[in-house]
């Protein structure tokens, strides 16, 4: 199924360049598109083109910074799809500014459905993702098979990887495969590339929390969260690199946190290793520049994985709440700049890591990319 089958999609400077792909994306994702530009002729091609591809487009040409324009916008994707769900806005003003033109609408129609998904570029290509046998690791796995990547799904114990491996393989018919380790040691690293040495794609999500008073964190714990957090993705991703530079493409994604930005009072040593992930990601892009081979991090907000859902479910028992109750005051009180005010879904995070490891990427690296549900109140 298409990703945006039902919704309605308003793209402004459409006629050219990003706006104009944009348009042609979301179309060929399912959704119905209304086009704005100045030029009526460029947008009255591009809808034609949308249509004979088996999409909807309407498109209307004029001033894009007019008020009157943007509510005939509005009032032309609700007359004439019944809704509006996206209002991307691509419009740039040249020197000079805009010069204002008269309206001129045209709509063109067609029934014709598609059912592909979105290309990622993704098929064939060879992933690991780190503790993956539940949570945001799962998602991610499973997101990257039904792109069509071959996967390596890693957990600690044999059994639980042998039913993820089945099950990812039941629901994607992709190639997956398994390797059952704690790759917070050398030696399972280790044996994990020697089994697999070609890996293109590696998503460092292994990782641990526990919530702690700073006082009776021990040494031990220290090590510990820096060797399965930190240690894990830097063995890991030295031992596939020199393959990535031999293919002169590869991508390395470190898993990481809004914790590594807003340190949490309860958790400082967790936020320490997520903070040294986006340093670790951010001087391993350095050492990489100019080739094919992308690194970034990735920054989940509070999101309902298997270890925080089961967390979070023991508090709100403890309390006599509900989950709902329990989530709502903790985003009244616990992480209030929260801007959807709600836990994120590990599939939320998986959509933003299959972009991130795709070819269509390549522009993006080097970054702390944010899914935090805007917990973070910064615009950079």
């Amino acid at each position: 199924m298409q990703r945006l089958t039902g919704k309605v999609a308003i793209v402004t400077g459409a006629s050219a360049g990003i706006g104009r792909a944009t348009a042609k994306l979301f179309a060929k994702e399912g959704a119905k598109v209304v086009i704005a530009a100045r030029r009526a002729a460029e947008l009255e091609t591009l809808a034609a083109e949308i249509v004979s591809e088996g999409g909807e487009a309407a498109y209307l040409a004029g001033d894009v910074q007019s008020e009157d324009f943007a509510k005939a916008l509005v009032a032309l994707a609700v007359s004439r799809f019944g809704r509006l769900d996206i209002a991307y806005d691509n419009a740039g003003t040249p020197p000079g500014g805009i010069r204002r033109t008269r309206p001129d609408v045209a709509i063109f129609t067609s029934s014709i459905e598609r059912k592909s998904l979105m290309d990622l570029n993704l098929t064939g290509k060879l992933a690991l993702v780190s503790g993956s046998t539940a949570g945001i690791g799962l998602a991610i796995a499973s997101t990257l098979a039904q792109e069509g990547a071959r996967v390596i799904v890693n957990g600690r114990s044999q059994s639980s990887v042998d039913d993820v491996v089945a099950q990812l393989k039941a629901e994607t018919g992709s190639d997956v495969q398994g390797f059952a380790g704690d790759l917070s040691t050398a030696a399972s690293a280790e044996e994990l590339a020697r089994r697999y040495p070609d890996v293109e794609i590696l998503v460092n999500n292994l990782g641990i929390f526990e919530p702690k008073p700073f006082e009776e964190i021990p040494d031990a714990d220290w090590q510990r969260f820096f060797d399965v957090n930190v240690l894990s993705g830097v063995r890991l991703a030295r031992l596939f690199l020199p393959a990535m530079r031999q293919a002169n493409w590869g991508r390395i994604i470190f898993i990481s946190s809004e914790s590594a930005v807003q340190i949490p009072a309860e958790m400082i040593h967790y936020g320490m290793t997520k903070t040294a992930q986006l340093a670790v990601s951010r001087g391993l892009a350095e050492a990489v520049a100019g080739t094919g081979i992308t690194v970034n991090s990735v920054l989940p907000g509070p999101t309902k994985s298997r270890g925080v859902g089961e967390f979070v479910e023991t508090l709100a028992k403890a309390d006599g709440k509900s989950f709902e109750a329990f989530e709502k005051e903790f985003f009244e009180k616990v992480r209030p700049t929260s801007l959807i005010k709600r836990f994120g879904s590990p599939q939320e995070i998986a959509s933003l890591v299959a972009y991130v490891a795709s070819p269509l990427s390549s522009a993006t690296t080097g970054a702390a990319l944010r899914a935090d549900g805007g917990v973070i109140k910064s615009a950079f």
